[in-house]
């Protein structure tokens, strides 16, 4: 099989696509022909070194995808040929992949692999950042960064379901018109005076912020209601700022972490989960931007193009 391959780490140079072996399946493993590949900014992690690979060189990078059946291993449950996806499995940049049984999400009919592919990873992260790292209540002020990324225009229209009020954070006048399309009430750009703004328009403070950036956590916090919330689930800005310690305790103030591989922990954690998201789809109440689509043998164009944050929607790699 063909894949997209790394033997150091670096810059997009350090891509390879070249013939590898067919992955060998053990005994709780299924053989997915993939059909999309989500990339992520894990990814680029990995591929420079900060985040560390699974297997032996030359590595295959990535984690989620979609495609079929080739191959059920005796898996009765699953058929040649019927269409899953998965948001937590090693070595996704490849035509094929072993999958554990309990890692296989069947896809219904109205979502597509590119849908599937799109929304694994970013869907399930805003669902339980939604429901486990803080649980939405209705009539709530929720402040979300980067407003118009991949897991950002999934929390604005996750909120809005759960009936909270939404401000939206972005650094361009094109993100922001894209964050209020999606149902945001309030959209501030990083170049303006952002969380003076967020005070005028919620004087209390807000009851949850979503934090992805890290050095921005001091504003975060400076929004924060007394005994509101910030959830810290990245760090695009590379480092976390605090700010005074004893100023959030004095306020009562709540910094919690969230990793979704804390929570996808069964099978039946994935099934429940990614159902909910599914449902949203089909129903309407979420839009899932239209992707950016690479051959998987352009790997070193996607990653360039992620890298370069010229998307406002998910980047594919489809196999050759």
């Amino acid at each position: 099989m063909k894949a997209l391959t790394l033997s150091s780490f670096g810059s997009s140079d350090v891509l390879t696509y070249q013939e590898v072996n067919d992955p060998i399946l053990q005994r709780n493993e299924i053989l997915v022909e993939m059909k999309t590949i989500g990339l992520n900014f894990a990814d680029l992690m990995r591929r420079s070194g900060t985040y560390p690979m699974r297997g032996n060189a030359p590595y295959i990078n990535g984690f989620e995808g979609a495609g079929i059946i080739k191959d059920n291993n005796g898996h009765t449950e699953f058929k040649i040929g019927d269409r899953v996806a998965f948001a937590d499995v090693p070595f996704a940049n490849a035509d094929l992949v072993a999958v554990p049984f309990e890692n296989l999400i069947p896809l219904p009919n109205e979502i597509s692999f590119e849908i599937a592919a799109s929304i694994m990873l970013q869907g399930l992260t805003a669902h339980f950042l939604t429901s486990d790292s803080h649980q939405i209540k209705e009539g709530e002020t929720v402040l979300i960064h980067a407003a118009a990324g991949g897991v950002g225009q999934l929390l604005i229209q996750v909120c809005k379901i759960l009936g909270a009020k939404v401000i939206g954070l972005a650094s361009s006048e094109s993100k922001k018109q894209i964050a209020l399309s999606l149902g945001a009430d309030n959209v501030f750009l990083y170049s303006q005076d952002w969380s003076a703004k967020v005070v005028e328009v919620c004087p209390d403070g807000v009851d949850v912020v979503y934090e992805s950036i890290g050095t921005t956590m001091e504003l975060s916090l400076s929004v924060t209601k007394i005994l509101g919330k910030v959830v810290l689930f990245g760090l695009a800005g590379g480092k976390l700022e605090l700010g005074n310690p004893l100023w959030i305790i004095a306020h009562s103030k709540t910094i919690t972490g969230g990793d979704l591989w804390n929570y996808l922990t069964s099978r039946e954690e994935r099934l429940k989960r990614s159902k909910v998201f599914f449902d949203w789809i089909i129903e309407g109440k979420i839009k899932v931007a239209a992707p950016t689509i690479f051959k998987l043998s352009e790997g070193k164009k996607a990653h360039d193009f992620m890298e370069g944050r010229h998307s406002t929607g998910k980047v594919l790699m489809i196999p050759d």
